[in-house]
């Protein structure tokens, strides 16, 4: 993986200068790494190297997983759930691998289809696994759901192809030991965001047949690389001063445009991580600043033609940061013989991969002309190791951001608002 940072607009004095403001906190993060625990907020760096939780993890997935498994449904909303759709939506290349439907909402319609789909498909239990998250154990649409398709399966003992993942001593997994359904727990300090190289991500994706070993070797040689002391070799802490100076200077969205479509759930991964960790009412000091960045996510070259008229001539409110891969494994060319040889006729001879990589170089030279600044990370292949150094470098990113705009990374007291407020509702 690579960090690219030129266009940032940024000089070096000021990438310098703010980064000095990041010397304690980067010591603090090299603390926690040496305890290699879950004392601390920042423990998720740890997830990685948690050789006991990848063990428990293999060993239920060695149980609950034959050659007969067809489908895993994993249930669970925002951090439960996005993390690993966005591994899985990156790596989904092969039909052998047993497919995971994700269930992040409680839609009659949707609801309605995967019971005609359970239905029509499934025809013996050892075909589906049902995954169900919820770090407080008590999430109202993730509970429902879990009774809602659990009553779809029409088999003896079906409650074996359950599993419940949420914090150990909640009341959702006191409930599920009581009923000796299969459980797996999720570090207390670890927060559903920033949850994924935990069992909240690993279980269900080993379960389809995905690289976990390879995921934790690209995010431990992270964890390592931004957690160092130079400003200029950590591309978190590069990146987090970038996107805080640049919001200072009226940034205030950070557009995330993946040049690999493949990437687009990646992309709505981090609109969580950086819309929940630093989107904040308040200071640490309990002032009101109403803080944050918006994150939003772009597709190229697809949003090009929705969005690019307003990127580049609209208000210049926005921070980029442009992720792609240059690799591709396979080649897909244009033919030799062409039914349109008239049109577009310089496209002739070249492969998709030719064209694409043209258009983002055209888009950066186009920002750089309008004075938009930018990023760039550039990941080495799309696999199981890069998606893993990814994840590794943005949520450590969004912990030196917390710190530089002075709020809590780790709590969301206005998303409980929310659910507080549905409760009451339900409570009439």
């Amino acid at each position: 993986m690579k960090f690219l940072y030129k266009d940032s607009l940024i000089s070096q004095k000021q990438i310098l200068s703010i980064g000095k403001k990041l010397k304690d906190y980067t010591k603090l993060l090299q603390e926690v790494s040496k305890k290699n625990n879950y004392e601390d907020n920042e423990s998720s760096i740890n997830c990685p190297f948690d050789k006991k939780a990848v063990s428990e993890v293999k060993k239920l997935v060695k149980d609950k997983v034959s050659k007969k498994l067809k489908y895993i449904i994993v249930i669970g909303i925002g951090g439960s759930n996005l993390g690993t759709k966005a591994v899985y939506d990156a790596l989904r290349v092969s039909k052998k691998r047993p497919e995971i439907i994700f269930i992040d909402t409680t839609s009659t319609s949707k609801l309605i289809n995967l019971r005609n789909f359970i239905k029509k498909e499934i025809k013996h239990k050892d075909e589906i696994l049902v995954c169900s998250i919820s770090k407080s154990g008590g999430t109202a649409e993730t509970i429902a759901n879990t009774e809602i398709v659990m009553n779809m399966l029409k088999f003896k003992n079906s409650e074996d192809r359950l599993v419940v993942i949420t914090d150990e001593a909640s009341k959702y997994w006191i409930s599920a030991r009581k009923k000796k359904i299969s459980t797996l727990t999720i570090p207390k300090l670890v927060g559903g965001r920033y949850s994924v190289l935990s069992s909240v991500g690993l279980f269900p994706l080993l379960a389809s047949g995905i690289n976990i070993d390879k995921i934790l070797d690209g995010a431990r040689r992270v964890r390592s690389l931004c957690t160092q002391n130079n400003v200029k070799k950590n591309p978190a802490m590069l990146s987090s001063v970038i996107l805080y100076t640049q919001n200072k200077k009226g940034r205030v969205i950070n557009d995330n445009f993946v040049f690999n479509s493949e990437l687009e759930s990646l992309g709505k991964w981090y609109r969580q991580l950086m819309g929940e960790s630093v989107g904040k009412e308040k200071n640490l000091k309990g002032k009101k600043v109403n803080s944050g960045l918006t994150p939003t996510v772009s597709v190229g070259s697809t949003d090009l033609h929705s969005v690019g008229q307003l990127y580049l001539g609209g208000p210049k409110d926005k921070i980029t940061t442009f992720i792609y891969s240059k690799s591709v494994k396979e080649k897909v060319v244009l033919p030799k013989k062409r039914i349109f040889p008239e049109l577009v006729r310089m496209v002739s001879g070249k492969g998709a991969k030719d064209i694409l990589q043209a258009i983002l170089e055209g888009t950066k030279i186009a920002y750089r002309k309008k004075r938009l600044p930018f990023m760039e990370v550039v990941l080495d292949d799309i696999n199981e190791r890069s998606v893993g150094e990814f994840m590794q470098f943005k949520m450590i990113e969004m912990m030196y951001l917390g710190r530089l705009l002075n709020v809590d990374t780790f709590n969301q007291p206005n998303v409980e608002s929310y659910k507080r407020e549905t409760r009451e509702i339900l409570n009439k």
